[in-house]
């Protein structure tokens, strides 16, 4: 059960005070009857209509988490605290999973989800989603390495890279943005060694032109609205 207020919630651009206002109108109904009060608990499956057009619910979750170092990217880790312990209660029963990877020691904006095509969707290099790194070097970012990610970064052991974006993100040329569409392993960090170069810090800023939230405090997570999911999956509705 939940109550009515958050559904209508997670599943629309209305804010819990909009929200309240509709109901207190009579414009709220669930399964044919209208809504008394916001905090009127439903079953998540039922029919609800929102001034007589029917609120179509989202069957999956999917969480911007502010991911913090020293918490690896899986459901289970013997030897680690997980990203799913950083989850709320509320979410427990859930078949949650992360869409992607962060090393143990990079931070910032993970994506955790129920639903697998999505994260297939999202982590396909075929479909170009973009995500964007700032990355505290030792050693200043140079054309060279510009020109290089620009044109496929070749590893150490033979793999190609996908074309990259690399640039400067200070005056100093040690903090450095970079632009990925694809995910391999400790990617950027072999990417920036093919040039001596170490990488000191690193944290995901940026999902699909979607920016990671401010306001969420390392360790932080709250639902991704229907606005920021069609801009992270072009290719799907979630309406």
């Amino acid at each position: 059960m939940v109550r009515i207020d958050k559904l209508i919630c997670e599943n629309s651009e209305y804010s819990r005070s909009e929200i309240k206002k509709l109901i207190k109108k009579g414009l709220v109904s669930v399964n044919g009857h209208k809504v008394l009060s916001a905090d009127t608990k439903v079953d998540e499956d039922v029919s609800v209509f929102i001034d007589q057009k029917p609120l179509k619910v989202r069957k999956h979750i999917y969480l911007m988490l502010n991911k913090p170092k020293g918490f690896v990217s899986a459901t289970e880790d013997s030897l680690s605290h997980t990203v799913l312990e950083l989850i709320p209660r509320e979410y427990a029963g859930k078949k949650l999973f992360p869409a992607g990877r962060l090393d143990k020691d990079t931070t910032g904006f993970m994506i955790i989800t129920d639903d697998g095509d999505f994260a297939h969707r999202i982590l396909s290099p075929k479909n170009h989603v973009e995500k964007v790194y700032l990355a505290q070097l030792d050693t200043p970012v140079t054309d060279e390495m510009i020109r290089s990610f620009e044109q496929g970064v070749t590893l150490f052991d033979g793999s190609l890279c996908m074309r990259a974006e690399l640039s400067a993100a200070d005056e100093t040329g040690l903090l450095a943005r970079v632009v990925l569409r694809e995910g391999m392993y400790h990617q950027i960090k072999r990417m920036f060694g093919v040039f001596n170069a170490g990488v000191n810090e690193l944290r995901r800023i940026e999902i699909g032109s979607v920016p990671l939230d401010a306001s969420l405090r390392e360790g932080e997570c709250r639902e991704l609205t229907l606005d920021e999911l069609s801009k992270i999956d072009i290719n799907s509705r979630f309406f």
